[in-house]
């Protein structure tokens, strides 16, 4: 169905049914969000929220790079674990900040 291929994440935002295609493969899934949480969040999991912004920062930063990109993009090219580019950046770098979203190492 064109509609639905087209759709991606939420219909409207009081939805809980989300819709995903597969770049790869082009197939498109949904998922419903069952018993969402309703409790306020944990301070190791506004810790854990803010350390992964970090590291997607980072990600972000290095692929804007050209000369960056291009060495992950041979990295990333010489693996076959991982689906993306962006995600193979995401394995990389993620042991390379703390649990408090700091960078190791300086």
């Amino acid at each position: 169905m064109a509609l639905i291929e087209s759709m991606r994440k939420k219909v409207c935002m009081h939805s809980d049914v989300y819709f995903r295609t597969n770049k790869q493969t082009g197939k498109t899934f949904t998922g419903k969000l069952c018993n969402p949480s309703d409790k306020e969040p944990s301070a190791a999991q506004i810790a854990a929220k803010a350390r992964f912004a970090k590291v997607v920062a980072a990600v972000r930063a290095i692929l804007a790079d050209p000369t960056e990109k291009a060495k992950l993009q041979a990295e990333y090219k010489s693996q076959t674990k991982i689906g993306s580019l962006f995600g193979y950046a995401m394995h990389k770098l993620n042991g390379n900040y703390d649990e408090n979203g700091d960078k190791i190492g300086g």
